[in-house]
This record gives C-alpha cells, structure tokens and sequence, in this order.
C-alpha cells in the first residue's frame, strides 16, 4: 500500500513538466499568433499606442499611419499646487492633438523622466527624478528600433519644457546616426514655453511673476487635462485659486483657454513636420 502511494505522489510531482512539455506546439495557450490574424472586431478611435491592440496598431500602419510621435514629459519640481507629473500630463495630449491634425501618426507611450534634470538643487526636492544622457538615450534607441521592426517610417521627437530640448538635439543626431530605418525629426516648437506665453498675452491675461514655477499657461493646459492635477477644490477653500496675479475662476474659462493653448500647441507642432517633410502648408 505505502509503495503504491508514493508511485502515486511521484506521478502527480512529474505530471506539470510532463503536461508543459506537451504544451509546447502551434495550438498551445502561449503560442504566438499568425501576424496576418484577421481582426474580429471593429478598432477603436484613439491615436495612442498603448491604447491599441496589436492588431490595430498593425492595420494603422496599412492604413498609412506610419509617423509616431515620442514626446518627453517629466517627473520634477514644480509649484506648491502642481502635481508633479504635470509635464506628462500635458505633453500626453498636445502630442494626441498634433497627431489628430497630422492624420497619419500614432503616439507612443510619454517617455515620463525628463533627460536634463541632473543631481543638483532640483532633484533635491522630494519626487523629482531624473534621467541620465545615456540611460535616456540609450532608451530612445531602443524604442524606435522597436518601432522601427512594427514598420513606422518616421519617427518624431517631442520635448515639453526648455530643460529637455538639448538632450533631444544630441539624442536626435545619434539615431540618425544610428541608421535603424526611420526618418528621425526634432521639433522645438512642442517645448517652446515662449509662444504660450505670447498667446496668454494676446487674450488680454496680464501675470506678475511670483516665482512659484508655474503661471497661467501652464495652470490653464494641466486644468484641461485634470483640475485635480492643480490642487482646484483646495486652493479654491483656502482663497489660492490665482497664479501670478491672475485668477483661475471661474474653472469653465480657464479650462477653455487651457484646451485653446493646448491646440495652439498642436497646431505650431504640426506645421513645423510639415515643413521638415517639404509639404505645402497652403
């Protein structure tokens, strides 16, 4: 009886590599499926990678939409009321809002570390991290490589605020150097903190600096995208609903200038690829 059991428990103890070993084959649970799957069911309307099936994203591609978009964000230092991936936040929907107007690109997942923020006062301060030149472009590497093998033929870099830009210039020249297949752009327009704030002052709103790193623009475009991202409901309790001198009530308008400022973006971003790809704006 005793040696019958432990036959018994041995088998049960083999019984997982022997089932796995005959799990191995075309119809097995972890085999990969035929590239040329059809699609059971009808896409959805998004432009964000992750966002999409695989499937989807490969019908894009044969679709037309061969562009895609890599925007930096960051997780740093900002003012007393902003979240700190507010950068992120923004970028994710100027680059789906240049990518609507482009009507041929797809945007990949926000690279969420900044490349320019090195050790120092800024990254001192709680929740601010920072991304090395050669981790951060070793990474950009990587990602259109993949990109590259799906079958996207152009790729464009997107940086949010004035820190990053010169991290992408040089990460720029190395991937085209690099030669992995896709046309490689860089588009300052995307990061350029100036032109927002000429537009700001072109509806009229007037700021006085109070040093908090943050001001209307940047209030306006995170409130668009998420008014808890801006401290609302506790600034508004506590009689801080202002930037600059400038009031942020009622929320309805700052938030409709925040999406016009966010498609102002937009729109300078898309002309500029436009322009590098020798097309005629008019």
């Amino acid at each position: 009886m005793l040696r019958t059991r432990l036959v018994a428990i041995a088998v049960l103890l083999t019984a997982p590599a022997t089932l796995a070993a005959q799990s191995v084959g075309p119809e097995a649970p972890g085999a990969l499926p035929d590239p040329e799957t059809r699609r059971p069911i009808a896409a959805i309307d998004s432009v964000f990678i992750e966002e999409l099936t695989w499937l989807e994203v490969r019908d894009a591609i044969r679709e037309g939409r061969t562009t895609v978009l890599i925007a930096t964000g960051g997780v740093e230092l900002n003012g007393p009321y902003l979240a700190l991936g507010r950068r992120n936040s923004v970028a994710r929907a100027t680059a789906a809002a240049t990518a609507r107007l482009l009507g041929d690109a797809l945007v990949a997942p926000v690279i969420p570390f900044a490349p320019a923020v090195e050790p120092g006062p800024v990254s001192a301060y709680p929740g601010t991290i920072y991304l090395g030149e050669s981790a951060f472009g070793a990474l950009l590497h990587d990602i259109v490589a993949s990109l590259a093998e799906h079958g996207f033929d152009e790729v464009v870099l997107l940086g949010d605020g004035a820190a990053s830009q010169s991290a992408l210039v040089l990460a720029a020249g190395k991937l085209r150097a690099a030669e992995l297949g896709p046309r490689i752009h860089y588009v300052p327009e995307f990061g350029d903190e100036g032109s927002l704030r000429e537009w700001t002052a072109e509806q009229g709103i007037v700021e006085k600096p109070e040093g908090l790193r943050d001001d209307f623009a940047t209030s306006a475009m995170l409130m668009a995208v998420d008014p808890q991202a801006v401290r609302m409901e506790q600034r508004i309790a506590r009689g801080l609903f202002s930037i600059n001198g400038v009031s942020l009530a009622p929320a309805y308008n700052t938030i409709a200038l925040g999406r016009r400022l966010i498609e102002h973006r937009a729109e300078r971003t898309a002309a500029a690829i436009r322009r590098l790809r020798g097309e005629d704006e008019g």
